[in-house]
């Protein structure tokens, strides 16, 4: 692919990245006490391009987080009998409860996009999802829910660095599949998908939310300082903590160290 076009922007400064990464995420923090202690409902969705950043960012928001309160749903392929169902009854179980947050690592919107490209999906299911999709979310929020969507957008150049790292590093590998491929070869039918998609679904309710996604860390932070946005949450601080005693000695004796099993220590301390 020509490199001509490319618009590949100046990284972040890791130090800068760090600090503020650090600073959001004690907000993230302050935000879960918030939502535990009003019983708000979150659902934020992640979609985008292959590549273009969602996962990063969806384990930066969760790091900090209680996996109790802050859950993340990434669905498989449907079953059989999923595919028997009505399309959205499978993401409604995975919706929150009072008290909780569900980030979306794709979501409802692969009919819109994967399925409509790929074929997995008939003419006449699409139009469906397209009329339906709208209400369907307008009654999640009519429910109580906070609904957020996320479009991660990555330039061609871009995606084709980040894709050749994955075949190239054994640990990242795994993270590239013969449909990412596909959606190389099919750039630009996944772009007609995706506008396609915004015509219908871009509502006043839940309106998408574009990250220019070129800059992994930029991409990070400014998703993150949006999401805090649009939640006026407060902070709730917690009671003090204070570490009791340790318990007296009350005549316990340890089993013999050879009792056990210990793993193997591989890296010694050294002088």
């Amino acid at each position: 692919m020509s490199q001509s076009h490319d618009k590949r922007v100046k990284r972040l400064p890791k130090k800068l990245y760090v600090a503020e990464l650090r600073r959001l995420q004690v907000e993230l923090a302050k935000l879960q006490r918030y939502i535990v202690t009003e019983k708000l409902k979150l659902v934020v969705l992640f979609e985008g391009r292959d590549a273009a950043g969602k996962g990063g960012t969806i384990k930066r928001i969760t790091e900090p987080l209680n996996p109790r309160v802050c859950r993340v749903v990434a669905l498989a392929k449907p079953s059989a009998r999923q595919m028997t169902q009505w399309y959205f009854q499978r993401y409604v179980s995975h919706l929150p409860g009072a008290g909780e947050m569900v980030l979306f690592d794709r979501s409802w919107y692969n009919r819109a996009g994967v399925e409509r490209v790929m074929g997995f999906c008939s003419d006449e299911q699409y139009r469906e999802f397209l009329w339906a999709c709208p209400m369907f979310e307008r009654l999640l929020i009519h429910s109580g829910i906070k609904l957020v969507k996320y479009w991660f957008s990555v330039s061609a150049e871009e995606q084709e660095r980040r894709f050749q790292r994955r075949i190239d590093d054994p640990r990242r590998r795994w993270k590239i599949s013969p449909m990412d491929l596909k959606s190389r070869e099919l750039w630009v039918e996944y772009s007609r998908a995706k506008d396609q998609m915004f015509l219908y679904t871009d509502i006043p309710q839940a309106p998408w939310y574009v990250v220019v996604s070129n800059d992994k860390r930029r991409a990070r932070l400014n998703c993150i300082h949006h999401l805090l946005s649009l939640v006026p949450y407060r902070e709730i601080k917690p009671p003090p903590i204070q570490l009791p005693n340790l318990q007296g000695d009350t005549g316990y004796v340890r089993p013999p160290m050879d009792t056990q099993h210990f793993v193997p220590d591989m890296y010694p301390e050294t002088n």
